[in-house]
């Protein structure tokens, strides 16, 4: 792909230009890079690493000839769909690329494997930690609160908030 101009490469709000998708060779890429260092570093078992977004949208490309005697070979514009070319995963501004869920100690080496990540996509990506248990959308302190009264069932990687009002007790009791 050759150099466009100036004004595609900045975020632009839902336009698929370089900056707004990225294609699935860096999104591999960055989690080969995340993968390795956290592998070597914290070792195999002590993360779970998520790739947050996927290349659904494919690309497409009309290929033109250019050669002595193309005329009669091409039909210009009709039929022009073209052939795949590619995936890429459009991205919006502020979205999350990948997460990491890991123990605190972890944490210094998570920061670096993101870090080494980031360099494989375009444009300039930010760190943040989260304030969420896990992959779960619970601050800390209500899941600590919560799994001390007992109101949390396991539910693969996530958890289920179990309702102990009287209505919750009612319905667990009458189905």
């Amino acid at each position: 792909m050759g150099r466009r101009p100036f004004k595609c490469y900045r975020y632009q709000k839902n336009k698929p230009y370089p900056k707004s998708r990225f294609n699935r060779g860096a999104l591999e890429a960055a989690r080969v890079a995340c993968n390795k260092y956290m592998v070597k570093n914290a070792g195999k078992e002590s993360f779970h690493l998520r790739i947050r977004v996927h290349p659904w949208h494919v690309l497409r490309i009309n290929k033109m000839l250019s050669c002595a005697g193309a005329d009669r070979l091409q039909t210009g514009m009709r039929g022009a769909f073209g052939k795949t070319y590619g995936t890429v995963a459009r991205v919006e501004i502020g979205q999350i690329l990948l997460s990491v869920r890991a123990r605190d100690v972890h944490k210094p080496q998570v920061l670096e494997s993101l870090r080494r990540a980031k360099y494989k996509f375009p444009g300039r990506q930010r760190l943040c930690v989260s304030n969420n248990w896990g992959f779960t959308k619970l601050p800390r302190e209500r899941y600590e609160a919560l799994q001390a009264e007992g109101r949390l069932v396991k539910d693969g990687i996530n958890v289920k908030v179990v309702d102990r009002t009287v209505l919750g007790i009612w319905r667990d009791a009458h189905h």
